[in-house]
């Protein structure tokens, strides 16, 4: 396949489902997903009710949902994130989006976010640009970090989560030294969707689950955004971590990444009474 845009009108549609979901019904019931991660019954609701219509609308394309996983081919692949920011939903912080992107040979080649309580939905495909509710929208071409308000994603929980967060907190620390104002919305299709819409100027996530990025990911490079991995390589589905940020941003960004790594976290000391 060469023109996805073909595919917009099919991922839109199934987006304005999931979003009218999310605005219409109740979390439901929550299930843990080990160490402090949780989803919701409505998370198992929208992808099931997706999975459904993309099947049969698209019998040729797989899928690859969150909390389900993966059928149909793999080559050229659906993949949802039914509720990206599931924690700040159920205690009613609109920073939540339902998304959608396509895989093609792990590459991600079209993306539709929808952040229901703030009334924007994004989409792209390769080659048509990108927009927010039908306009045309562009990266910011901020070049220098002092300038430049840059999202980094969510703090590691579950497994090993300790061990993951040391880069995290330096990162963190780094940024805070640099950066003109670091955020943490709790959502990377969000950070990504404002990313491509210049709200911000980079987002920084230090894993790659393709649930997460691959919209997102779609959406920011037609807005001009870069998206690499750790060292610099085109992201993709195989990707260590999710670099995106404005094209002048890219090497102050891996430079601060990799002092951060090569630095420990100092440890509080615990205090006595």
């Amino acid at each position: 396949m060469s023109d996805y845009r073909e595919l917009l009108p099919i991922a839109t549609e199934a987006i304005r489902r999931g979003a009218e979901a999310m605005r219409g019904r109740s979390p439901g019931a929550l299930s843990p997903k080990g160490d402090r991660d949780l989803a919701s019954q409505l998370d198992f609701i929208i992808e099931r009710e997706l999975r459904a219509y993309l099947l049969d609308a698209t019998p040729g394309i797989g899928f690859l949902g969150e909390e389900e996983g993966s059928t149909g081919p793999v080559e050229i692949r659906w993949v949802l994130d039914p509720i990206d920011g599931t924690a700040n939903f159920v205690r009613g912080i609109p920073l939540c989006a339902v998304s959608l992107g396509l895989l093609h040979r792990d590459v991600a080649v079209l993306g539709v976010i929808e952040l229901p309580f703030l009334g924007s939905r994004y989409a792209a495909a390769r080659g048509d640009g990108a927009h927010l509710n039908g306009q045309p929208i562009s990266a910011s071409t901020t070049g220098e970090l002092s300038e430049a308000i840059v999202a980094i994603g969510d703090y590691a929980v579950g497994a090993k989560a300790a061990a993951r967060n040391r880069l995290r907190l330096a990162l963190t620390a780094r940024l805070a030294e640099e950066a003109q104002r670091v955020r943490m919305t709790g959502s990377a299709a969000l950070d990504l969707a404002w990313l491509a819409e210049g709200r911000i100027d980079a987002a920084l996530t230090l894993s790659n689950n393709a649930w997460d990025m691959t919209a997102g990911v779609a959406i920011a490079r037609e807005a001009g955004a870069s998206v690499v991995d750790r060292d610099g390589t085109d992201h993709n589905a195989s990707s260590a971590m999710t670099i995106a940020s404005t094209p002048p941003l890219v090497d102050a960004l891996l430079a601060l990444l990799a002092e951060a790594d090569s630095q420990p976290v100092p440890v509080p000391a615990s205090g006595g009474s």
